[in-house]
């Protein structure tokens, strides 16, 4: 029997990684042929490629390496084997869960979740992974940083407003939040400023923002945050994945007779959460398809709250639909998509 293909599964956390090489030979049997953890440093990541060149002797075999998408912690590790010419693929962590589940297994922890990485990657045949652009990169960044100083501002306000009501006078302390509030909105501006020159130069983001921002209530920054959470929506193939990945995911709660509370999973990346709840109040005020979309799902639920969330993802299927078929925006059929109408 003749080895197919050499998998390398890897479990990314901030300081390390463990890895799992596995061979997949004719007869589809997945075998085990070495494991071991490293830093996750550049010294790290180049005793990793002396490690893995060491277990996939044949040099006819492909080497196909898996790793989750998880935060930052996993980008410099896959650009290094990327810039080596390596066959890398990136999966989101709810799909490698799911795979996990399926072979049965109840005990999680990082050298099963780098060995369940391997097997997947013997069996399957993967999308090999893109590198974020520069400019969408350059994005996240000043996005990040955008949310950063607006959660110190908000804070530094509460706390100029809530002097006024104490019993002494803190004018020393006032003076000092006051400059530290209008340095922080400075640089807000900037930083603004900054993300859309970053769209301008950019031909294809430039394009994508002019469709997208048809849509009344969806801005600069809604847009900026979710093209570079998503980068561009490059790991996605369908909007239950990426709904999925913000954790606008419905969980529900059900046995029997009983049936429980429905929510969204909120297990997912917040950044576009937190962007997206300003622009569903505003679609449900400007646009007449979501307001009326928010209309029955309160009618049905009587919840507030439930019905913005439900707006709010559909507001990214939208996104997603217009990014991925690069038409002009209607507001009666673009709406449509395959995410249930239930609110979260």
């Amino acid at each position: 029997m003749s080895i197919l293909k050499y998998s390398v599964g890897i479990d990314v956390s901030k300081s390390d990684f463990k890895a799992n090489v596995s061979s997949i030979d004719t007869e589809q049997s997945v075998k085990v042929k070495a494991s071991r953890t490293f830093v996750n440093s550049a010294s790290g990541h180049a005793e990793f490629a002396q490690w893995v060149t060491k277990n996939s002797k044949d040099c006819d075999v492909p080497v196909h390496f898996l790793m989750e998408a998880t935060g930052v912690y996993h980008e410099q590790l896959a650009w290094f084997l990327y810039k080596h010419g390596h066959r890398v693929s990136i999966i989101l962590p709810t799909k490698a869960k799911r795979y996990l589940q399926s072979l049965g297994h109840k005990s999680k922890n990082d050298r099963i979740d780098a060995q369940g990485l391997a097997r997947m990657c013997a069996e399957q045949n993967l999308p090999l992974w893109k590198p974020i652009s520069a400019q969408v990169y350059r994005l996240r960044a000043l996005t990040r940083t955008h949310e950063d100083l607006q959660v110190q501002r908000t804070g530094l306000i509460a706390k100029i407003k809530s002097s006024k009501y104490g019993m002494y006078e803190t004018k020393k302390v006032d003076r000092i939040n006051q400059k530290l509030l209008n340095v922080i909105e400075t640089e807000i501006e900037g930083l603004e400023e900054e993300i859309r020159k970053a769209i301008e130069e950019d031909e294809l983001l430039n394009e994508k923002y002019r469709i997208i921002n048809a849509v009344k209530g969806l801005g600069l920054m809604s847009f900026a945050v979710v093209v570079a959470e998503t980068n561009g929506f490059a790991l996605f193939t369908n909007s239950r994945q990426l709904t999925s990945y913000a954790g606008y995911d419905v969980v529900e709660n059900q046995s029997g007779s009983r049936s429980g509370k429905t929510r969204i999973s909120k297990r997912g990346n917040y950044h576009i959460r937190r962007i997206l709840n300003m622009p569903a109040l505003n679609v449900v005020k400007y646009e007449p398809w979501f307001r009326g979309f928010h209309e029955r799902i309160y009618s049905s639920t009587g919840m507030k709250k439930k019905a913005y969330t439900a707006v709010q993802r559909k507001l990214l299927c939208l996104m997603y639909t217009l990014w991925t078929k690069n038409e002009p925006y209607n507001n009666m059929q673009n709406c449509r998509d395959e995410i249930p109408e239930a609110g979260g």
